[in-house]
Parts: C-alpha cells; sequence; structure tokens
C-alpha cells in the first residue's frame, strides 16, 4: 500500500508538501498540486484514516446504528439506509454501518474509541436506550425517528400523525363509510415503534370525528403471512371499501391478493399506502401513496449532523426537531365507493 513518502517521491516533492497540497491547508502552485495529484492516483493511495484523526482530530467517518429486526420488511430499511450513506459521501464522509444487536454497546464502543465524528441512529424507540450513551458522547447525534424524549439531539422524521390524517380524510371525501387499516406487525409496537401507533391513533381519531368506521388490524412483515393477513382482514370485513396500509410488505402483497379475490382497484376497493416513490417503483405499485421520504430524511439528518461536527458554531446552537408533512401521490387507485347492491 502506498504512503505519503512514496507519493511525495513519486512528485520529486518533499512528504508535507505532499500532505499540503493534497489535505488543502496551505497555498502549493496549481504545478506542484497537479504533480502530487497525478502521483497519487498512479499510486493508488489514500490516506490512513487514523493518521487522518490524529492530524486533524477528525476521521471523516460517520457512525450509523441501524439494526435489521425480523419483524421488519429489509428493502424498505435499506432506503433510509441509502439516504444517509448518499449524502455522507457528497459531502466527503465515508459510513460505518453497524447493525450489533446491543446498541447500546455498539453505541458506546464507536464513540469512546472515536473511530466516527458523528452518528445517526435508526429504528429508534419511544424508550431507546441507546440515547442516553449518545447524549453524553463527544460527538454529535441525529436521529431519524421521533423517540418519547427528544432532549440533546437533532430529530427528524416523518409527520405520521398528519399522514393518518390524510389518508382518512382523502377517503372521505370521496364518499367512503367503512375502512381498513393495515398497520406494521404488533412486534414493532412492544419494543416501541411509536410511528406505528402515530399514525394509527391519528386516524382512528379523525375516523371518528367524521362518522367513519376504520378497523385498525395488525401486519406482517414476510410473505405468506403478509398476504394471508390481507385477506384475513378482507374476509373480516367485507363492507370496507377503503384499504389504508401502513406497512410495505403488506401493500406489496396486495397486488397477489387482489388478483387471487378478482378485486379491482379502485372500482370494488380504493387503496393508499404509506411507502416511498422509490418502493413503488421497485415493487410496480399501482397504488396512491403517502410519501414516506427515506432518503429526503436520511439527507436531513446526515447535514444537520456533518454542520455540528465542522462547525464549532453550530455545535452550540439549539437542537431541532424537524418533520416532513406528508404528501399524498396520487396514482389513481382511489375513487368513489359503488353502490353495494342489494
Amino acid at each position: 500500500m502506498a504512503t505519503i513518502g512514496d507519493v511525495a517521491q513519486e512528485a520529486g516533492v518533499s512528504r508535507s508538501t505532499a500532505s499540503y497540497a493534497l489535505s488543502g491547508k496551505r497555498p502549493i502552485s496549481e504545478d506542484v498540486r497537479r504533480r502530487v495529484l497525478e502521483a497519487a492516483e498512479a499510486l493508488a493511495y489514500t490516506p490512513n484514516a487514523g493518521a487522518r484523526a490524529l492530524a486533524t482530530a477528525q476521521t471523516k467517518v460517520l457512525g450509523l446504528l441501524a439494526r435489521f429486526h425480523e419483524d421488519e420488511f429489509a428493502p424498505a430499511m435499506m432506503q433510509y439506509i441509502l439516504g444517509v450513506t448518499n449524502t455522507a459521501r457528497d459531502l466527503g464522509y465515508d459510513t460505518l454501518l453497524v447493525t450489533e444487536a446491543d446498541g447500546v454497546r455498539a453505541l458506546r464502543r464507536i464513540t469512546d474509541s472515536r473511530m466516527v465524528d458523528g452518528v445517526v441512529l435508526m429504528n429508534v424507540a419511544q424508550d431507546d436506550a441507546r440515547l442516553p450513551v449518545l447524549r453524553a458522547a463527544p460527538q454529535p447525534g441525529a436521529l431519524v425517528g421521533l423517540p418519547d424524549d427528544c432532549s440533546g439531539l437533532d430529530v427528524f422524521d416523518l409527520d405520521f400523525e398528519e399522514a393518518g390524517r390524510v389518508m382518512v380524510d382523502h377517503l372521505h371525501r370521496l364518499g367512503h363509510r367503512e375502512l381498513i387499516l393495515v398497520s406494521q406487525p404488533e412486534h414493532v409496537v412492544e419494543r416501541g415503534g411509536a410511528y406505528v401507533w402515530r399514525l394509527r391513533d391519528a386516524a382512528l381519531e379523525r375516523a371518528r370525528q367524521l362518522g367513519v368506521t376504520l378497523h385498525a388490524v395488525y401486519g406482517e412483515s414476510r410473505q405468506p403471512a403478509a398476504g394471508r393477513l390481507l385477506n384475513e382482514s378482507l374476509d373480516a370485513h367485507p363492507a370496507a371499501t377503503g384499504l389504508l396500509i401502513n406497512n410495505e410488505a403488506a401493500v406489496a402483497a396486495l397486488p397477489t391478493v387482489a388478483h387471487a379475490r378478482g378485486l379491482r382497484v379502485p372500482e370494488d376497493l380504493s387503496v393508499i399506502g404509506r411507502h416511498s416513490a422509490d418502493f413503488a417503483a421497485t415493487f410496480s405499485l399501482p397504488y396512491s401513496f403517502v410519501e414516506s421520504a427515506p432518503d429526503r430524511l436520511g439527507s436531513m439528518a446526515v447535514r444537520q449532523l456533518v454542520r455540528r461536527v465542522e462547525s464549532p458554531a453550530a455545535r452550540k446552537e439549539p437542537y431541532v426537531v424537524r418533520f416532513i408533512s406528508p404528501e399524498l401521490v396520487s396514482l389513481g387507485s382511489t375513487a368513489h365507493p359503488r353502490p353495494r347492491s342489494s
């Protein structure tokens, strides 16, 4: 592996000149900078992260703690991860992805060892045991997901309460009076996945206010269970004319379920999901949806985190809690309910 000394020798300059040319810390003539850069490229030179951290007090690495739970749909989770890693790369940072089940121990390890300049947490629970560790760490932290206590951290999330209201309002305006809401699996709620009950409770309250019957059920995260649950819910509530889905695995299963049942959307059943446009494209989903904006949330968290990493003044600014307002994207899967034959 090439060293800075090898680069200097190849370019015909001193080690310090080569270092300054690569770091930009001191003015270097364009000719010298060009020779150093060409030498570094020819030798495939990569700066040593440890040496760089000692010299600059920065590693140019961000930690991303994202646990993959068996009861969550992995393709949906990956979209949040890409939002973080892509933005970090654009800003000149690498990402250390940590998926260790013991998040508290993993967080202590990477912050105490100064392996990273800042940390993004995902899978944030309402009462998340990792948060006290992150607040006490010397590095700043940002969350994608809303905990019960947001103090000492920057927080970014979709406004799930408003998303639930938007979904119910839209179908109510079309004349629907009985709906089914399929949420994430119950295990997600049990471990503190507040986004599930934030959307569900807001949807139930808005339905009550509008005189709409809303049947709220928990879904599944894997096939064939996700499809089976959809069938059971539709069988249990045959008078429902609208289906709201806050569960990526369930909405991905719906085309197969609808085809097998002979259900036409929106003629027989109006459908609104809560997922992203990329997710819809990946699974060729023809359903209207509330945009969950995973890439935007990850990007917002990283940009705020990097501001605090790179600016002493930003480190002293008040912490922020920012919600993305839900946007209903119409793909033509909702319509006025058809009159029931007597």
